[in-house]
């Protein structure tokens, strides 16, 4: 089977060291990205771990499909223990860092420790070096790649860095590349903050000998290039008005399901917003969005769908310009836009302000430095509701992406049971109940198919492959690519979800934590029968007959 290339670095910040070690059984076996991180982080990270200590670990990883020049393929996967869920949490990030990830001639990088200064890390296929940054204290996303850039000559495409939402240790904090581009969902930029990481980069020439199948690999390209699909103009925007009409845009932190001016943050606003296009490392489909507005002169990347939802319908802003400014604001500051707008959606709640854009950057700018209110909101719904006197709008501690499970209940069952809660990159039943392949009314039957959609989410981020791919980059296409059949790719996607699952068992979760902040039909039997299909226990936990030692352990 095709997998990545390339030993484990371990670079412990503490110690000023760095330690390859040889993971070429673990790579077979777990291919790379998402599922090779959370092998690692299961067997290296303790079980009782704080997330802001020293033990706590943060993985940096790559697929086999990033040695290729294949569209779809120019992303790369984080895994660590969320500070904002407190259980595993993998995300990843497009943009043009994973070319250059490869060229160090590693496949997994591993941040351990805490320095006792504020310092950027430099990988480079000779070595790893160490730089003292203190003048980076407080700077923003941008301000750290131009000091990348005038010291050492390297682009935000080499490295990965976080902003003041970082260093405060927002439990929502984002790792950017790119400058625009976020390992967003869970909090992984507060996990660098607390390790006093303001960035790494990431420099080399090596090739490793990893042979990509052509066709399809240029078949892919190509049809991407010639594709004419609305999402290459809008972007996730495309479908804003049609999901506001036929089922529902969350709208004033969730109090309403329609939004009465979706068409001022929607598709054909965003488009008019564009001025170029944009792309990912190697991709021919560019479907990035870079937007200005010259009265203004807010100049960002995009708005997606999700932060038109969160800074936009939920918070009562109709504005496509507020939700741009928005949007800039925590790319610059590094915070996840969803966790970030619908915390500030609570806190408007809280403050019968609804529509005061103005009000809401004020607020998150606060969140980003901790200031006034904002050290509080920088908590999360989860920990601050309370003090807001507003309902708790989180699954796991994770705030809720747009897609309302109130109404699309596959979706809803699988934010209920996901290993890292209300995020809508899970599992792809939102995409089966839009399109009308599976009715969107209850939830009993749904298990199956939903544990066949988490496995194929947990090997497309283990590839690595972008999730706007799968109309190219198809099951067959895949087994050609990766010299396997489908159904043993959906298992290493299995044991993906089974190894976080087990990890969160182990800090204490169980089926207490299944579950949603509002009702739909039959949840509870739809969670049992979940359970059954993934042979799991009645409690939602995983038979440790069930788990295999993989790893390399830390010691």
């Amino acid at each position: 089977m095709l997998h990545a290339e390339g030993p484990l670095l371990t670079v412990d910040v503490g110690e000023r060291t760095a330690t390859e070690t040889n993971i070429d059984d673990l790579l077979e076996t777990f291919v790379g990205g998402r599922a090779a991180a959370t092998a690692l982080a299961h067997e290296r990270i303790p079980f009782d771990a704080d997330p802001f200590g020293p033990e706590n670990r943060a993985y940096l990883s790559t697929g086999p499909l990033q040695q290729s020049r294949m569209s779809f393929t120019g992303r790369m996967n984080m895994t660590g223990l969320s500070p904002l869920t407190d259980g595993l949490v993998s995300t990843n990030a497009g943009g043009y860092l994973s070319r250059n990830f490869v060229g160090t001639g590693i496949s997994v990088l591993e941040v351990a420790g805490e320095s006792d200064e504020l310092i950027a890390v430099h990988v480079t296929d000779e070595g790893v070096e160490f730089e003292a940054v203190p003048e980076l204290e407080g700077a923003t996303v941008p301000e750290t790649s131009d000091y990348v850039t005038d010291r050492h000559d390297l682009g935000p495409d080499n490295c990965i860095a976080i902003g003041p939402a970082g260093e405060n240790r927002v439990r929502f904090a984002s790792v950017m590349t790119f400058d625009s581009r976020a390992f967003g969902r869970g909090g992984l930029g507060a996990v660098l903050g607390s390790k006093n990481v303001k960035c790494v980069t990431f420099e080399g020439d090596a090739e490793p000998p990893v042979e990509i199948p052509n066709p399809p690999e240029m078949d892919v390209h190509r049809e991407a290039a010639q594709s004419d699909d609305l999402m290459r103009r809008q972007g996730t925007t495309g479908n804003t008005e049609f999901i506001n009409e036929n089922f529902a845009l969350p709208t004033r932190y969730f109090q309403e399901y329609e939004f009465e001016h979706a068409a001022g943050i929607g598709g054909s606003a965003v488009e008019e917003k564009k001025y170029k296009k944009g792309a990912c490392s190697a991709c021919a489909y560019a479907c990035k969005l870079p937007t200005q507005d010259e009265e203004t002169g807010v100049e960002t990347e995009g708005p997606e769908f999700e932060t038109v939802y969160a800074f936009g319908s939920n918070q009562g802003v109709g504005d496509i310009v507020d939700v741009m400014q928005a949007n800039e604001l925590c790319d610059t500051l590094g915070m996840d836009t969803i966790s970030a707008g619908v915390t500030v959606a609570a806190y408007l709640a809280s403050e019968d302000e609804f529509g005061n854009a103005e009000l809401a950057r004020e607020t998150t700018e606060k969140i980003a430095h901790r200031e006034g209110i904002g050290d509080t909101l920088a908590e999360g719904v989860d920990r601050c509701h309370d003090d807001l006197e507003v309902d708790n709008y989180t699954v796991k501690g994770m705030e809720f992406a747009a897609h309302d499970g109130r109404v699309l209940h596959g979706q809803g069952l699988s934010y209920a049971v996901a290993n890292r809660g209300a995020d809508h990159m899970y599992a792809g039943m939102l995409s089966l109940e839009y399109s009308g392949q599976l009715d969107p009314e209850g939830t009993l039957g749904k298990a199956e198919t939903l544990v066949q959609e988490e496995n194929a989410s947990a090997f497309r981020d283990t590839g690595i492959v972008c999730a706007f791919g799968s109309d190219y980059v198809t099951d067959d296409r895949l087994e050609t690519l990766f010299d396997a059949d489908h159904e043993d790719l959906l298992e290493i996607g299995a044991r993906t979800v089974r190894f976080e699952r087990h990890f969160n068992n182990r800090r204490g979760f169980d089926r207490d934590d299944d579950g949603l902040p509002y009702e739909i039909p039959d949840l509870e039997d739809a969670i049992a029968e979940y359970y059954a299909t993934r042979g799991w226990t009645d409690d939602g936990t995983v038979p440790e007959t069930a788990i295999e030692r993989v790893a390399p352990s830390a010691d």
